[in-house]
């Protein structure tokens, strides 16, 4: 695929999806597709910082999910920038998911997003090959009686999880709940746990989001059974599904 179509002026680089991450794998099975954070409006070339940020959970991933053939890979966006109406990092994202579909042929992709990475990967889930979506810390507007509201037509027909800390000073959790609560109406496969006490970066409960992380990719793309509670959340009525509390301890209980 071509990547002329999306370099913009002023030399801007186009995107790409860079080397896999994590261990090799003899047939791909499925791919998950991390799309680091960026910020609301910039001019400014993707940021190396929030790239490095998302390496960890590609590896871990990667790892998890390599007897099933999991490939991970960490996309570069154009710049950091979302940009208004050029919805650049969401543009960016669907184009990694051409670029998969080129790559690997006709294999289920998840698309996990952190922070405007998060929103980038929810605005993209209409493209046919993901299959999946999860959203850390999703960057959402404000609502704006005057704006169209955040889309949710393309996550029908996915597998939807958000996950949000509930002292969150950076993205507003409220604002995720809003958007699930209308993305349950078009989907009933979405849900949303919220991480008690935690911040913008879950640090707090980083065993436990990185354990739900896993869980969640390897049953959407692989079709293992959830965990409990991501199958309990999956299945109640809002506003319990979209309320779900992580556990602490969440990763020690999976383990058998």
């Amino acid at each position: 695929m071509a990547h002329h179509a999306l370099v913009g002026t002023g030399g801007t680089r186009a995107p790409g999806l860079g080397r896999p991450v994590g261990t090799s794998v003899s047939a791909v099975g499925g791919v998950v597709l991390l799309l680091p954070d960026g910020e609301p409006e910039s001019a400014r070339g993707p940021s190396p910082v929030a790239r490095a940020a998302a390496l960890p959970t590609a590896r871990r991933l990667a790892r998890a999910g390599r007897a099933d053939g999991l490939v991970a890979h960490v996309v570069r966006y154009r710049g950091r920038g979302w940009n208004g109406a050029d919805a650049r990092l969401a543009a960016d994202a669907r184009w990694a998911v051409s670029e998969v579909v080129r790559r690997y042929g006709d294999v289920p992709v998840c698309l996990v997003g952190r922070g405007m990475g998060g929103r980038a990967a929810l605005r993209a889930a209409g493209h046919t090959a993901v299959n999946s979506v999860l959203a850390l810390a999703p960057w959402l507007p404000e609502d704006d009686v005057a704006a169209t509201p955040e889309p949710v037509k393309q996550l029908a027909g996915r597998h939807v999880l958000i996950v949000h800390g509930t002292n969150d000073m950076r993205t507003d959790p409220d604002l995720s709940y809003r958007l699930a609560e209308r993305a349950k109406k078009a989907n009933r496969d979405t849900c949303r746990f919220e991480v008690h006490s935690d911040g913008h970066a879950l640090r707090e409960h980083h065993d436990e989001v990185a354990a739900l992380t896993a869980d969640f990719v390897l049953g959407a793309l692989f079709g293992h059974p959830f965990s409990r509670p991501l199958a309990d959340a999956f299945a109640a009525p809002p506003p319990l599904g979209l309320r779900m509390p992580l556990a602490s301890g969440f990763g020690r209980a999976l383990r058998r």
